[in-house]
């Protein structure tokens, strides 16, 4: 089967940056030191007999995947992958093949899949105490055990990702797809439980003031979770990109906040008073309660770090490499900053359930519009027009685009 496969080595990653920093991000995918290209693969057995095969409805292309190919991603993960491997972890797909103990699941069912590769896929037990909690996202072991290691589906060696027409996962990782719901949101799933983790991990009380940095489709959903699980918080967002504001207005967006104005408007906004140091950028004392930073840059990084109140805490939702911090306001207002990674078990009206769920069900409910953000379809063999796509957002009109693997119209 044809499937999209990157593949980097020491040699290759040398030059490939080096020509990349002179002739631009083409030639991570188009030329002799591209890091992805057309495979012809055999189609995937089940590892074990908990293991199902599916066939590819669609797959979402992640901003991960654009940094992973154009080689952004810090080598410290490094362990916690192995090439070549197909990418692809935003998956709605059909059974069509189960093993013996699979008992949950039948060939037909549709189903989206958690990519995460931890202690249970990997037949290792008992568990780490991360997956015990929950988390197999964060697993201790993605380096061990019976698969190669690799942190999710899409990073890892044996197990194909879904740019590819047909993939196997662990019955663990599925999640039924109700019938009412179009694959267009099915695919959205994986993206929106990493939203709503991010809000499960920093929770907004009612009437808190939040500021979301960068209003891409991980931006826009937690927008449109703050909508759903603290309705009565005031929301801002900066980016600079028209196409994400637009978007941003109609997920639910309160206040738009250009970045040459970002002290004033957060003045105004939180009632912070704003104070100039002698030498740098300014601080306001007071501020936002929450911030939500799907960038993950220094830049993003030392403003939210500024912007956020005293107490307040910042959620690092983009995942960024080696940065330098100015770490004044973390000590000066107390504030607390998390990680934000994947999506496990959360409780939720007293219940536990996992976020999968969670995401599924709200875009059932009508709760959260994801399916809005998926604006392009291409087949497999269009990946090129895809990256190029995604490089250039606001001149497409872009928000998510996907693979398709199925009689839907390709656009």
């Amino acid at each position: 089967m044809k499937a999209l496969q990157f593949s980097v080595n020491v040699p290759k990653f040398i030059a490939a940056k080096a020509l990349g920093a002179v002739f631009g991000s083409r030639v991570f995918y188009s030329g002799p030191f591209r890091t992805i290209r057309i495979v012809d693969i055999p189609e995937p057995a089940l590892p074990t007999p908990e293991w199902v095969k599916l066939r590819t409805i669609y797959c979402g292309f992640c901003g991960s995947d654009l940094h992973l190919i154009n080689l952004h991603d810090s080598p410290t993960a490094s362990p916690f992958t192995s090439f070549p491997c197909v990418l692809g972890h935003e998956i709605v797909a059909e059974i069509v093949a189960v093993g013996s103990r699979v008992s949950s699941f039948k060939p037909g069912d549709r189903v989206v899949v958690n990519p995460a590769l931890g202690c249970r896929t990997r037949g290792i037990d008992p568990p780490c105490p991360v997956c015990r909690s929950g988390r197999p996202g964060n697993c201790e072991n993605f380096a061990i055990g019976n698969l190669p290691p690799g942190m999710f589906i899409g990073i890892n060696s044996a197990v194909n990702g879904g740019f590819a027409p047909y993939l196997s996962a662990h019955e663990s990782q599925l999640f039924h797809v109700p019938d009412s719901l179009s694959p267009e949101s099915a695919v959205m799933t994986e993206p929106l439980a990493v939203a709503l983790q991010t809000l499960f991990d920093n929770l907004p009380a009612q009437g808190e003031k939040i500021l979301v940095i960068g209003g891409g489709v991980i931006g826009n959903l937690i927008i449109q979770s703050v909508r759903a699980l603290a309705p009565g918080c005031r929301i801002a967002l900066i980016d600079p990109s028209s196409v994400a504001v637009e978007f941003a207005g109609r997920a639910g967006a309160d206040d738009i906040i250009p970045i040459s104005e970002v002290f004033e408007r957060t003045a105004q906004i939180t009632g912070a008073k704003i104070y100039k140091p002698m030498l740098g950028m300014k601080i306001p004392m007071g501020g936002f309660n929450r911030i939500y930073d799907t960038v993950g840059s220094a830049a993003t990084l030392n403003l939210s770090m500024r912007l956020l109140a005293a107490r307040g805490t910042l959620s690092v939702v983009g995942i960024g490499g080696d940065v330098k911090l100015d770490l004044t306001p973390l000590w000066l207002k107390l504030q607390t900053i998390k990680g934000v990674y994947a999506s496990g078990a959360v409780t939720l009206e007293g219940e536990e359930r996992h976020v999968f769920d969670i995401a599924l069900d709200f875009m059932s409910r009508k709760k959260i519009n994801a399916d809005m953000l998926v604006t392009h379809k291409f087949s497999i063999q269009d990946y090129r027009r895809m990256i190029q796509v995604n490089l250039q957002k606001d001149r497409h009109r872009a928000a998510k685009t996907v693979v398709s693997f199925s009689d839907h119209p390709v656009t």
